[in-house]
């Protein structure tokens, strides 16, 4: 029910605010409407108001920082180095601000941020809850996918988190359409967060084809599919900082990926935009030590498949010493046995992805082999204004080699495609990283094989390690 008037009659205005501010937290100053009718919803307990950035001890915001220890209310950031001072043109004081989240506008110690605590808005109708079947994915899952989504909707429906520990390919995606279904069903509102737009972009196609009488949204930098209202939601974490209490069931997609395992601002936004007690499930080749001690303790449910969809083995990778690779690439030669590899593959016309550690080995690797007119070379990289187009035509087949940081390492399925990783010796691949990459192969039905080569200059822990873990999940696999 929502505000009336004197004669009874509601007031556009106020049913406008509602559906604006419900499930969202806005500064006040965002807040399109008159400071009168926002005064007004406060004063019936219909909007709260917080300070933005206050101290953790009493909530009170002295003028200088001093040793006091602040909290950012919009994004939970918590580091002191991450704050600062400026004279605010608002209060006419001098205001801490955090410069965490200062890409979404400045949040102060004088700004207040609204979150509507009113009814939920009536919502429009809906054909597809309480509708028999709403998937319409035509797949076949495997008996040990079969029992992973049951097993996955009924802890979940149960107010139970979980964790999919499933091999890269095994079909993660698929595995939840019946949760998600069911969610729908009951009327529910349902995210998947990922930590990076690229695997949006991979996903939310997947689940318009899977979901087509329902509303999808995509929510990432620049996105074009952004839906109001949507019951079904596919985001990057960082754009879930907006949401306070929205959603009832929360999957969060390769829940150790940078930048989501590495920033706690993420979590917090990803937490923050569920409904107090909804379940999370967590999907991943490469849980994080938390997750994997909660499922292995049997604090966590869970469940772990070490098999792909199609019943084919995770290619083990093998390391190649190439000799001091850094050395050879400061004076602007490819090492020969990399080189080497690389025609061998081009000449059978197979896509490859090249890992590399950083975008200055990125930039130099890409040019010398353009060089050697191996075809259609590409480089990209998270800053790259061109990534998005660059891995398109990569999926299209018009880019053979595609030179990449780790922001590929994971999210993007190619078939028939193979990767080495040039300086796997680098400390930036860990265990996690090195297994994504490798999951990128192999993942076609029709192509279920192909080489995984690290190429270094001595072989580092976490590559021993990465080899092992694909072996024992083979190995578990019965493979």
């Amino acid at each position: 029910m929502l505000l009336s008037g004197k004669n009874g009659i509601q007031s556009a205005f106020d049913e406008e605010l509602q559906h604006f501010l419900y499930g969202k937290e806005c500064l006040l100053d965002e807040l399109p409407f008159s400071r009168e009718l926002i005064k007004k919803h406060v004063r019936l307990g219909m909007i709260t108001l917080r300070l933005g950035v206050e101290t953790i001890e009493k909530g009170i915001v002295p003028i200088q920082i001093g040793s006091k220890k602040w909290v950012c209310r919009r994004c939970g950031n918590t580091d002191p180095g991450e704050f600062g001072t400026v004279s605010c043109s608002q209060c006419r004081k001098r205001c801490v601000y955090c410069r965490h989240c200062l890409n979404m506008g400045v949040v102060r110690s004088c700004s207040r941020l609204a979150t509507w605590s009113g009814p939920e808005p009536i919502r429009e109708e809906r054909p597809w809850r309480d509708a028999k079947r709403i998937c319409t994915w035509e797949g076949t899952l495997s008996d040990q996918q079969k029992m992973a989504a049951d097993r996955l909707d009924q802890s979940l429906s149960s107010g139970q988190s979980f964790l999919i520990w499933a091999v890269c390919g095994s079909g993660k995606t698929e595995i939840v359409f019946p949760a998600v279904e069911h969610a729908l069903r009951r009327g529910e509102r349902v995210v998947l967060a990922t930590p990076r737009t690229d695997v949006v972009r991979e996903l939310y196609p997947r689940f318009q084809n899977a979901f087509p009488k329902v509303p999808v949204s995509a929510l990432h930098a620049g996105s074009e599919n952004q839906v109001p209202d949507a019951p079904l939601v596919i985001s990057t974490a960082h754009q879930l900082i907006r949401f306070s209490h929205y959603f009832d069931r929360v999957f969060i997609d390769e829940v150790d990926a940078f930048p989501y395992h590495f920033d706690p601002m993420l979590e917090y936004a990803v937490r923050k935009a569920a409904k107090e007690g909804a379940p999370f499930a967590f999907l991943t080749a490469t849980p994080p030590p938390n997750l994997k001690n909660a499922y292995l303790s049997g604090r966590l449910n869970g469940v772990k498949i070490a098999r792909r969809f199609h019943g084919h083995p995770l290619p083990e990778p093998k390391a190649w010493w190439i000799g001091n690779w850094k050395k050879s690439m400061k004076q602007g030669i490819v090492p020969q046995s990399f080189m080497k590899w690389v025609k061998q593959k081009s000449s059978h016309q197979v896509q490859l992805f090249i890992f590399v550690s950083s975008v200055s080995l990125l930039r130099e690797l890409t040019e010398l082999l353009q060089r050697e007119g191996l075809g259609h070379v590409a480089g990209v990289h998270a800053e790259d204004p061109d990534r998005h187009a660059k891995v398109a035509f990569f999926r299209e087949g018009k880019i053979r080699i595609l030179v990449t940081t780790t922001i590929l390492e994971r999210g993007v399925t190619v078939p028939g495609a193979e990767a080495a990783v040039f300086g796997a010796d680098d400390p930036i691949f860990n265990e996690s990283a090195l297994v994504q990459i490798a999951g990128r192969v192999g993942r076609s039905e029709r192509r279920p094989n192909g080489e995984v080569i690290l190429f270094h200059n001595g072989r580092t822990l976490e590559m021993v390690r990465a080899q092992r873990h694909i072996k024992q999940m083979n190995e578990e696999g019965g493979l």
